[in-house]
C-alpha cells in the first residue's frame, strides 16, 4: 500500500512492516502506541525503523494513519487518557497510590452516595 510519511512515499505491506519489526525491542511507552503482534511500539520508533527516517522529520498522525490502514491497531495517548477518566474515584485514588488495579465493587462514590 502506498503511504506518504515525510512528504516521501512508501509502499508498505503488513508483513513488510511485521518483518521490519520482527527483533525490534519496544522502547517505554509515553504516548501514541502501534500494537505489532503482542508488542506495544512508541509511533515514532515504528516509523523510524520502517522508513528509515528520521523522527523528526515525520509526525505521529503519519505513522498512525498508515498503520491503520495497514490494519495494525494503533491507541493515542487521548484515548488512554479517556479510558483512564471511566475509572472510578476510588480506582484513580488506588492507581495514584501505587495499589495494583483494585475492582470497584461498588464502593467508589456515585450517584446517591457522598
Amino acid at each position: 500500500m502506498r503511504c506518504v510519511i515525510a512528504r516521501f512515499p512508501f509502499d508498505l505491506t503488513r508483513n513488510g512492516v511485521l518483518e521490519s519489526m520482527k527483533g525490534v525491542k519496544p522502547e517505554p511507552v509515553t504516548d501514541d502506541v502501534v500494537i505489532i503482534g503482542r508488542r506495544h511500539y512508541p509511533a515514532k520508533q515504528v516509523g523510524q525503523v520502517v522508513t528509515g527516517q528520521d523522527r523528526r522529520d515525520f509526525s505521529v498522525g503519519e505513522v498512525l494513519r498508515a498503520m491503520t490502514r495497514l490494519g495494525f491497531t494503533c491507541r493515542t495517548a487521548a484515548s488512554a487518557s479517556a479510558s483512564a477518566s471511566m475509572a472510578s474515584p476510588y480506582q484513580r485514588a488506588s492507581t495514584m497510590l501505587g495499589a495494583r488495579s483494585v475492582p470497584d465493587h461498588g464502593q467508589g462514590a456515585g450517584p446517591g452516595r457522598p
